[in-house]
């Protein structure tokens, strides 16, 4: 199961990062300076430089991207609630929890590119708080077994996890400052 388990993340885990990196490639290739930094910028500068139809292709891909993100969220918190805190709630109850406050920020005017880059930042603070308890439990051998790291592990994993811990703190003090 393990084994089963671990092939399913890597594989969905390397289509997301080449979906992402496809993206980013196109954009970049298709875009100059003069279009701006806005997801409408992007949209008008890849229609003008490669047509409507790998802008339509574009704006899809970041579409299905967020959702694919909204759903294993929903699905991690589902899985948090349920297992480690005990509480049940209904599937409409967890759509309407993570829709409803998106749905009001916009309607009251926002920015959605600021919005976007916002939630992102606030949602940059969840990584640590999953990082270091995991660093710090798989290598207990009490709490893993057999399944233990091996020493190199931890080391790496800390090494990754406080770089993600900086690079956090940078952005939030970047977004605050600029």
């Amino acid at each position: 199961m393990l084994r089963a388990t671990r092939l399913d993340v890597l594989t969905a885990m390397g289509l997301a990062g080449m979906v992402n990196a496809a993206i980013l490639a196109i954009g970049a290739a298709a875009l100059s300076p003069a279009v701006g930094a806005s997801l409408e910028g992007a949209y008008r500068g890849l229609a003008a430089g490669l047509g409507q139809v790998p802008a339509a292709f574009f704006a899809l891909a970041l579409l299905a991207s967020g959702l694919a993100a909204t759903s294993v969220g929903t699905y991690a918190g589902t899985v948090i609630a349920e297992g480690f805190l005990g509480r049940w709630s209904s599937l409409s109850m967890r759509r309407l929890a993570t829709l409803v406050p998106a749905m009001a920020v916009l309607a009251a005017g926002a920015e959605p590119g600021r919005v976007l880059v916002i939630s992102q930042v606030v949602l940059s603070f969840g990584i640590p708080f999953a990082l270091w308890p995991l660093v710090m439990f798989t290598h207990r051998r009490d709490l893993m077994g057999r399944l233990v790291n091996r020493p190199v592990t931890p080391v790496c994993a800390a090494a990754c996890a406080s770089a993600v811990t900086v690079l956090n703190c940078a952005l939030v003090w970047y977004e605050t400052a600029g």
